[in-house]
């Protein structure tokens, strides 16, 4: 099952500050974008388009620009355009279609978080493979929105991304916890990657990951949920994080695994 509080109508969105658990908020995950809004200083997201048809480019950039604090900077058609867009006007978001022709879209996506300094990325796409939902957050992508999404949906996912935490359709959440199990074994050989986390930290991560709520956890490991709630809170702030979906994304990025 998956936890309540990370889901929304149409997409998974992080869990606001109400409903976190207890969990301070995690300031290292803010974008440099989302700081500069915070502190007052430039007050629009500089933004760049990547998508093969100019009409959806032009109804993005329509979009964007009728909500505050967005500024769309470049359009690009292809690949090696965006690419070259991104390195030289250093854009805070690429919205980025998976379908640009020349090359894919994670061919493209391998570039862009090399640009300094890294943008964030929004992957567009009308339909999308298991395998490369996991391969693209894998690489560096920090969401994931279908195109027949409605405007709310999208505003609301491009500003999750500014704030420096990641979003994934329900579909998409789906394959990410799949692809921990199927990762998992990746950690076989030699010593197991722990990033600072207890064996018993390293196992609740594993079973959130899977969609255990927190009720869930403390009926596996014999625990108050009050002391579930503590762990979590010891895991977040070890791993820079501070929710749920950025666990599982970490965890496919890191190949992080609970012993065996």
């Amino acid at each position: 099952m998956h936890s309540k509080e990370s889901l929304t109508h149409e997409g998974i969105a992080p869990a606001l500050s109400s409903s976190r658990e207890g969990v301070p908020e995690n300031r290292q995950a803010r974008s440099p974008a989302f700081r500069r809004l915070m502190g007052g200083e430039q007050s629009s997201t500089r933004t760049v388009i990547a998508d093969a048809h100019a009409v959806f480019r032009y109804g993005l950039r329509r979009l964007l620009e009728s909500e505050s604090g967005f500024h769309v900077i470049g359009e690009a058609s292809e690949g090696t355009q965006v690419v070259k867009l991104t390195r030289q006007l250093k854009p805070d978001l690429v919205l980025l279609d998976l379908a640009l022709p020349g090359c894919s879209g994670l061919e493209v996506l391998c570039d862009l978080v090399t640009c300094s300094p890294s943008p964030r990325i929004v992957l567009l796409t009308t339909a999308i493979e298991k395998s490369q939902v996991v391969k693209a957050f894998q690489l560096g992508a920090h969401g994931l929105v279908l195109k027949e999404a409605s405007p709310r949906v999208f505003m609301q996912s491009v500003r999750t991304v500014i704030r420096g935490q990641y979003w994934l359709t329900h579909e998409s959440l789906a394959f990410v916890m799949e692809a921990l199990h199927e990762l998992a074994p990746r950690n076989g050989n030699g010593s197991p990657k722990n990033y600072g986390l207890t064996p018993r930290e390293l196992a609740v991560t594993e079973r959130v990951v899977a969609g255990f709520s927190n009720k869930d956890l403390g009926r596996e490991f014999s625990i108050s949920e009050r002391t579930v709630k503590r762990h979590l809170t010891n895991i977040y702030e070890k791993l820079g994080i501070s929710n749920r979906l950025e666990l599982a994304v970490f965890a496919i990025h890191h190949h992080l695994s609970a012993p065996g």
